[in-house]
C-alpha cells in the first residue's frame, strides 16, 4: 500500500466518539493514519424522485472530483438511501484501483428493520462497510470466502455474517 492516510469526510450530524470507534476498526485493517474531515455540498443533485434515493455513481463521482486526492484513500460517509441502476439499493460504492468510495448508514441501522436500536450493531456494520469500498479502492474485488469483508452483501444480514477483517488471499493481495 503506497498510501499515507485515509480520509473520512462525513456528510451530515454524526457523533464524534461514533466517528472514533470507526477510525479505530478501520486502522485496525489497515494500519494507515486516518482522518476524520467535514464536507458539505448540495446532495439534492442526487436526488432521484422516481426512486426517492440517491444516485451513487453520480454522488461518487462529484465527491471523487471534490474531495479525493492522489496521496491519500478517502471514503465519504452519509446517512441516505443509494442506488445503482442495477439494484434496488446498495451500501456504497467505490472505484475499484481508485481513490474513492462512498459509505452510507441509511439501511445499516436496526431501526430500519423494526428493532430496537443498537450503536454498536451500528458501528461495526458501517465499519465493515467501509473496510469493504476501501479494499475496492486498493484494487480488491469481491471474495468468495464466506467470512471475509469483500465478499460482496447485498442483505444487512450479510454484512452481519462477515467479518471485519480481510481473508488471508485478500489480505496478501492488499500487501503485495
Amino acid at each position: 500500500m503506497n498510501f499515507r492516510k485515509i480520509t473520512l469526510v462525513t456528510f451530515g450530524n454524526f457523533e464524534i466518539d461514533f466517528l472514533q470507534k470507526l477510525v479505530i476498526k478501520i486502522n485496525a485493517e489497515f494500519f494507515i493514519n486516518i482522518q476524520i474531515k467535514e464536507g458539505y455540498f448540495d446532495i439534492s443533485d442526487f436526488y432521484d424522485p422516481g426512486r426517492r434515493q440517491y444516485d451513487a455513481n453520480k454522488l461518487l463521482y462529484y465527491f471523487d472530483n471534490k474531495y479525493a486526492t492522489d496521496d491519500s484513500k478517502t471514503i465519504c460517509l452519509i446517512n441516505v438511501d443509494l442506488f445503482i441502476p442495477i439494484f434496488t439499493y446498495i451500501f456504497g460504492q467505490a472505484f475499484l484501483g481508485g481513490r474513492s468510495g462512498i459509505a452510507s448508514i441509511y439501511r445499516l441501522s436496526n431501526e430500519r428493520y423494526g428493532m430496537e436500536a443498537d450503536p454498536d450493531i451500528l458501528s461495526e456494520r458501517i465499519a465493515k462497510e467501509i473496510i469493504h469500498e476501501l479494499g475496492h479502492t486498493f484494487g480488491l474485488i469481491h471474495c468468495h470466502t464466506p467470512d471475509c469483508v469483500m465478499r460482496s452483501g447485498t442483505y444487512v444480514e450479510d454484512i452481519d455474517q462477515k467479518n471485519i477483517s480481510f481473508c488471508s488471499n485478500c489480505r496478501e493481495i492488499l500487501l503485495l
